[in-house]
């Protein structure tokens, strides 16, 4: 398999509505509309990540934000990699580059969600804990039944930090 190169960069409005078409194919993730999509990619943008082709296309993405009680953290809501791109480090490439980029404004610590049995997820952000030199802790934040009306899986919130090491040199853009 032949590597396709790809250019991180901010979100911009106008990535919107191709945010939204990437996250559609990118099962199981929770799709939102494309106004919310529009306005990660506006109004979050120093919080998130784009990946796309030397042709344009959007195929890696990463949105999150900083809780406004614990700036010191980063929350990554959705982590979304178009098919033709997986296996290749990209999740973890956008990941550690969104965090080096966000260390200089004072983030040191990292959160997300991950409903239990999504594997790819929990070996992302393991592997990404271990290569900030950050430890990490686990607890159901949603419940299935009390907080989705048995509609949806657990969302188990993964805490990790303060990070004692550098993201890879090759992360840093």
């Amino acid at each position: 398999m032949s590597l396709i190169p790809v250019t991180l960069r901010k979100p911009k409005s106008t990535d919107g509505f191709a945010l939204n078409s990437l996250v559609e194919r990118c099962k199981p993730l929770d799709t939102n509309s494309v106004y919310c999509n529009l306005l990660q990619c506006h109004d979050f943008a120093d919080t998130a990540i784009a990946a796309e082709t030397s042709d344009g296309d959007l195929v890696g993405f990463i949105s999150g934000y900083r809780p406004p009680a614990r700036q010191d953290t980063l929350f990554v809501w959705q982590v979304a990699v178009d098919s033709r791109m997986r296996g290749q480090g990209l999740a973890l490439k956008m990941l550690l580059a969104l965090i080096e980029r966000l260390r200089p404004e004072g983030v040191n610590r990292l959160e997300t969600t991950i409903s239990p049995g999504n594997e790819a997820s929990e070996a992302l952000f393991k592997k990404a804990f271990r290569q900030l030199g950050a430890d990490y802790s686990t607890e159901v934040l949603f419940s299935r039944q009390t907080h989705f009306n048995g509609e949806h899986d657990d969302e188990v919130i993964y805490r990790a930090g303060p990070f004692t090491q550098s993201a890879p040199n090759d992360a840093q853009h």
